[in-house]
């Protein structure tokens, strides 16, 4: 019994050191590590797949080299070379849309692989599906105009996983299949409310859902309303509340 207590406290220990995150969440084969409003981390089957690494050195410089990092956009919270420089990208393979490429440093830009909206790949057994991402209505001066920056679908074995990017809920997003796990935006004025949100979700019906990347010009989005819309017109989904804006480690 000794023996199994100190081999559980090693473990957690080393858990702790790879993923300095306040929680990691187990679906299916899926586990999933929030770090900081657009930056998460999937592991599956050994696999490491990194969203948006943009924020502190400190809660990036201990992950293992991931397998596939994903960008979304140029905007400084999905796209930042300082954070990238404290990511062990020996391994990786970027996935990326073409305006992310265009900015990426020349050692950097040889390990992209390019994807525009509607493309697909697949990168290390991993599906990769490009999904348009853009504010409503549809103007040249809109934060993300359609076109530029890139959702993702990612199939990882039997599951599907959504990650929205900066989007609002257009009709792209609203006739989504078969979605398993779902990462939603809703902060303002960038992106959706929590009733966009949640009507979307609703529309697209995800197995499970995460809101995240919910901080905006005002604050935080209230998560718990989001949760408490969607499940008020269906309880079968399941709203997973994390705390995305731990404090500084």
């Amino acid at each position: 019994m000794l023996m199994k207590t100190y081999i559980f406290f090693l473990y957690s220990c080393f858990t702790i050191l790879l993923f300095p995150v306040h929680a990691q969440d187990k679906i299916g084969e899926i586990s999933v590590h929030p770090i900081e409003h657009a930056t998460f981390m999937l592991t599956w089957k050994n696999k490491l797949l990194l969203f948006d690494p943009s924020t502190d050195k400190e809660r990036l410089n201990k992950l293992k080299s991931p397998d596939i990092i994903f960008i979304t956009d140029i905007h400084g919270d999905h796209f930042n070379i300082s954070s990238l420089k404290n990511v062990d990208i020996s391994k990786s393979t970027f996935i990326v849309p073409p305006v992310v490429a265009e900015q990426l440093p020349d050692d950097l830009r040889q390990k992209a692989h390019i994807l525009k909206n509607g493309e697909s790949a697949n990168i290390a057994g991993v599906k990769i599906e490009a999904i348009p991402m853009y504010n409503l209505p549809e103007s040249a001066d809109a934060y993300h105009t359609k076109g530029r920056g890139n959702g993702y679908v990612v199939s990882l074995g039997g599951q599907r996983v959504y990650v929205s990017g900066d989007t609002e809920d257009i009709p792209e997003m609203r006739t989504l299949k078969d979605i398993d796990l779902a990462f939603i935006c809703m902060n303002l004025p960038y992106t959706m409310t929590i009733k966009q949100a949640a009507e979307a979700t609703l529309a697209f019906k995800p197995r499970i859902v995460y809101p995240y990347h919910y901080r905006g010009q005002h604050g935080k989005s209230d998560i718990a309303s989001y949760k408490q819309l969607v499940n008020e017109k269906d309880s079968s989904i399941q709203v997973i509340i994390r705390d995305w804006y731990p404090s500084k480690p």
